[in-house]
C-alpha cells in the first residue's frame, strides 16, 4: 500500500498502523525505547506503505533544531577534498559532530546561488571557511540570524578561530632570511582579485581583514624589512589556487626569472612541493643552491626530498576548536591558535 497522492506524514502513518506517533517516531530516532522486534515490525510496515521516516525539515520547525551544522566553504566542493589543508580541517569538524551526534552539511560558494537556494534555512548554525568576499550564499546565510563561527578570515562582529599569520610568517621568513640568500622571491597564495598566475601590484592586494594571505605577506615582508630586504612586487608571484599545477607554473616561472632567486618563501606547502620538483628537474640543489620554506605542516611535508621547512599551524586542530565552540555555544571571543616553526633540511 502507498499513497501516491501525497506525502504521509506521522500522524497519518500512526492511524495505518494503529499506533501512536510516538511508538513509530521511537522505531527511527529513539530504537533504545522500543523492544527489537515491535522496532523490527514498525520499519516494515512503514517500508510497506511507503513511509521513509520523520521529515527532517519539518522536524526541525516543530524542534526548533535540525542537528545539523553547515561549513561554508570558498571554492568547490571537489577543491576541499583534495586539498591537504581543507582535508585535515573537515577532519577535525567532523570528528566533534559525530562525538556530539551532529550532522555535517558541505556548503559550495563555487555552486550557482540558486541552485543552493533554501538550503541554508536547515542548519543550526555554521562554520565559514575561507573568505567569502560578494558571495551571495553567504549574505542569506547571514539572514538567517543563527550561530556562526568563521575560520581564517574575521568579520567584526562574529566569533573566528585563526592563527597570528602575520607573526608564524614572520617567524619563518626570518629563519631562512637569517642564512644570507642574495634574491629572495615569494609564491603568495590568493594575494589578488585573478584566477590565473601572475606578479603582483600592490594596489591589487586584499585587505588584511578579508584575506589570511595578506597577513602572511606583512609577516614576510616585515621580516625581509628587518633583514635589509626590499621584495619588490615583481618578485611575488600571486597562486589563484593551492592546486599542484598553479603552484607548478609559479614555481617555473620564478626559477627562469631573472636574478634566479636562490630563496623562495612559499605561502603553502603544495606550492612549495611544487617549487622543489621544478628545482629537481631544473637540476637547483635544495638547500645548497636553494632555499625553499613551505606554510601549513600537511602530512607529506616530512616526506618530501628533502623534507621541507614549515609552519605547523594544526588545521584539525582549528575544525576541532570551531565546531566545539559552535556547538557549545561560545560565540564570543577570536581565538587564536598556537602555531610552530618546524626546521627541516630544504632551508
Amino acid at each position: 500500500m502507498k499513497n501516491n497522492n501525497k506525502p504521509l506524514t506521522l500522524k497519518k502513518v500512526a492511524e495505518i498502523l494503529n499506533c501512536s506517533t510516538a511508538t513509530i517516531s521511537n522505531a527511527f530516532n529513539r530504537p533504545d525505547q522500543l523492544s527489537a522486534a515491535l522496532r523490527e515490525k514498525i520499519l516494515t510496515e512503514c517500508k510497506r506503505i511507503g513511509y521513509h521516516g520523520p521529515n527532517l525539515t519539518a522536524r526541525s520547525l516543530r524542534k526548533g533544531e535540525s542537528g545539523v551544522i553547515a561549513v561554508l566553504l570558498t571554492d568547490s566542493l571537489a577543491y576541499h577534498f583534495t586539498d591537504p589543508v581543507a582535508n585535515q580541517l573537515l577532519q577535525g569538524i567532523s570528528e566533534v559532530l559525530e562525538k556530539n551526534n551532529k550532522q555535517l552539511l558541505m556548503l559550495s560558494s563555487a555552486t550557482n546561488a540558486q541552485q543552493t537556494s533554501g538550503i541554508e534555512a536547515l542548519p543550526d548554525g555554521f562554520i565559514v571557511y575561507g573568505s567569502q568576499d560578494h558571495n551571495p550564499l553567504f549574505e542569506r546565510v547571514v539572514q538567517q540570524g543563527k550561530p556562526i563561527i568563521t575560520i581564517d578570515f574575521d568579520i567584526d562582529e562574529y566569533p573566528s578561530v585563526n592563527i597570528d599569520n602575520q607573526q608564524a610568517a614572520f617567524d619563518i621568513a626570518n629563519h631562512v632570511l637569517e642564512k644570507k640568500p642574495e634574491s629572495p622571491a615569494i609564491l603568495g597564495l590568493r594575494l589578488i582579485h585573478s584566477d590565473r598566475v601572475c606578479r603582483i601590484t600592490d594596489d591589487e592586494l586584499f585587505d588584511e581583514n578579508e584575506s589570511i594571505s595578506r597577513r602572511r605577506l606583512d609577516g614576510y615582508l616585515k621580516a625581509a624589512e628587518q633583514h635589509n630586504y626590499q621584495i619588490k612586487s615583481n618578485r611575488i608571484w600571486h597562486v589563484p589556487k593551492n592546486t599542484y599545477e598553479l603552484a607548478k607554473q609559479a614555481a617555473h616561472e620564478a626559477l627562469t626569472s631573472h636574478p634566479l632567486p636562490d630563496c623562495l618563501i612559499c605561502m603553502s606547502d603544495n606550492i612549495a612541493s611544487a617549487a622543489l620538483n621544478i628545482a629537481r628537474e631544473m637540476n637547483i640543489r635544495v638547500p645548497e643552491q636553494l632555499k625553499i620554506v613551505g606554510f601549513d605542516d600537511i602530512p607529506e611535508a616530512s616526506r618530501l626530498s628533502p623534507p621541507l621547512t614549515t609552519i605547523c599551524q594544526k588545521s584539525r586542530e582549528k575544525g576541532k576548536t570551531a565546531a566545539l565552540k559552535l556547538i557549545q555555544g561560545k560565540l564570543q571571543d577570536k581565538t587564536i591558535l598556537p602555531s610552530q616553526l618546524v626546521i627541516r633540511s630544504s632551508s
